[in-house]
């Protein structure tokens, strides 16, 4: 998930601001030894090193045990690989077509290249294209989809982000046939994605590059040329090879501080896609977490955090998923999820409608002057959701490129190369610093209200697109 920092009334806490700097000199050593650490290269390496990570894969498998010798070497106590079920997808081929009416010369076909999108089945499908320019909810229902194939972009220009999830939702709901997911960014690169959280779509999609969607456009009713410019729209053709079957993900779990009934979570996710490294997204995530873990193992928590690296969230938050039913909710104080940090220079706190989180981050980013932006927006799609639908206080951890987007994420071109560890180190060493302020005695973690967080999602106009992809939940009826 992508955002651009909000605004947000919660001030610094001044007590907690003092309180902050106090451990930053208690933690001066630990904080000191990371700065120069090769730990956090030698992570990044042994991770990305493996390929793909995919979900059920033997990739993914194997950066399991990668994650637990990093847990261990960073000294947590009662280190577990934890097994949990899901639907493993497979990749296979995919194919696009597309048929040009040429006049009396008759038609021409061009091949594209496209790779499937995540829980797409199997199948052929067939229809005119049809641009439904950034795949936004209004757009859709601007645009006659039915029985034709929407094109839709990766990208949202104004307003709240809104995910490929929602866009194929909204769009397969509305009668399209199929969904093509363009890339915004250029350089060839076609995007991967899941459709659904964890289970087979209802239609095909595929993804493609900005420089093929260029053509599709141009091909489309609804976009600059084909219906709108006074002929028919474009036939596609879309043929996709998958599997989805029963597989195997995991997390793996450890522990810094006591081990107290009153529990902090400290998140990251594992797992990539198929396609790439997930140097990015989110190998750098989790070397932050991995490297964080060091500096708390000689923190004086009041209370255990339980770090746990997250099998399965890029094919719908399933290890997260697993984990909330597997824990008392009631007994863990909050969540700092660790998704997209590392990767830039700036740390992003998404606080998703807690004051409380807001305020965390703002007196750790006062007490180290460390720039760390606030959104206090929240969304559903990473390793924070299924506690905060529960109630759960969180922060999420991100870092911004500028760009609307995932940038590399998610693309042949997210690989070790793209990497700085001192992104990495420098935000490990606030994530520790946020960890021990959440965890502070004297700070006061309010549960998230139902109702309240409801009409926060329905304020930020999320309601549409979370029902098309079946993510608005049954109890907030």
């Amino acid at each position: 998930m992508h955002s651009q920092p909000t605004g947000t009334d919660v001030a610094a806490d001044s007590d907690a601001v003092e309180r902050v700097r106090e451990r930053r000199a208690a933690l001066a050593p630990a904080l000191g030894r990371t700065w120069t650490d090769r730990e956090p290269w030698r992570f990044i390496t042994d991770l990305t090193a493996i390929g793909s990570r995919m979900a059920g894969s033997d990739g993914e498998r194997r950066a399991a045990g990668v994650v637990a010798d990093a847990f261990e070497r960073a000294g947590l106590a009662d280190v577990d690989i934890e097994p949990f079920d899901l639907n493993a997808w497979e990749r296979g081929s995919a194919d696009l077509r597309v048929r040009i009416p040429d006049g009396a010369e008759g038609d021409t076909v061009r091949e594209f290249e496209s790779i499937a999108l995540p829980y797409s089945p199997a199948g052929k499908v067939d229809g005119e294209l049809v641009d439904v320019g950034y795949g936004t909810p209004t757009e859709i229902d601007e645009r006659d989809v039915e029985g034709r194939i929407a094109v839709a972009s990766t990208t949202t220009p104004d307003g709240r982000f809104v995910h490929r999830m929602e866009k194929f939702g909204y769009a397969i709901d509305a009668g399209a046939v199929g969904f093509v997911f363009v890339n915004h960014l250029d350089g060839q690169l076609p995007p991967t994605g899941s459709l659904t959280f964890g289970n087979e779509a209802d239609a095909v999609a595929v993804g493609v590059s900005k420089e093929t969607g260029a053509w599709l456009r141009e091909y489309a009713a609804g976009g600059g040329g084909g219906g709108d410019a006074g002929g028919s729209a474009a036939e596609a053709e879309i043929t996709v090879e998958a599997t989805t079957t029963p597989g195997e993900s995991r997390n793996v779990r450890g522990r810094a501080g006591p081990d107290t009934d009153e529990r902090l979570l400290l998140l990251a996710h594992y797992d990539g896609h198929d396609i790439a490294e997930g140097a990015l997204d989110n190998g750098c995530g989790i070397a932050t977490v991995a490297t964080a873990a060091r500096i708390l193992t000689e923190a004086d928590l009041p209370i255990g955090v339980d770090i746990v690296a997250m099998g399965a969230e890029e094919v719908g938050l399933l290890g997260a998923e697993h984990l909330a039913e597997t824990v008392d909710s009631d007994a863990v104080r909050g969540v700092i999820n660790v998704d997209g940090a590392g990767r830039h220079r700036d740390l992003v706190a998404l606080t998703h409608a807690s004051d409380a989180a807001a305020s965390i981050a703002k007196s750790v980013s006062a007490a180290t002057r460390q720039p760390i932006a606030v959104d206090a927006q929240p969304h559903p799609f990473s390793d924070q959701w299924p506690f905060v639908q529960r109630g759960v206080p969180a922060l999420q951890l991100h870092s911004d490129s500028g760009d609307r987007g995932r940038g590399w994420g998610h693309t042949h071109a997210d690989t070790r190369d793209k990497v700085d560890d001192r992104n990495i180190r420098e935000h490990a060493m606030l994530t520790a610093l946020l960890v021990c302020e959440f965890a502070a005695d004297e700070r006061d973690v309010p549960r998230l209200d139902r109702d309240s967080l409801i009409e926060e999602f329905r304020d930020a106009d999320f309601e549409a697109g979370m029902r098309a992809a079946d993510l608005w939940p049954a109890d907030w009826e």
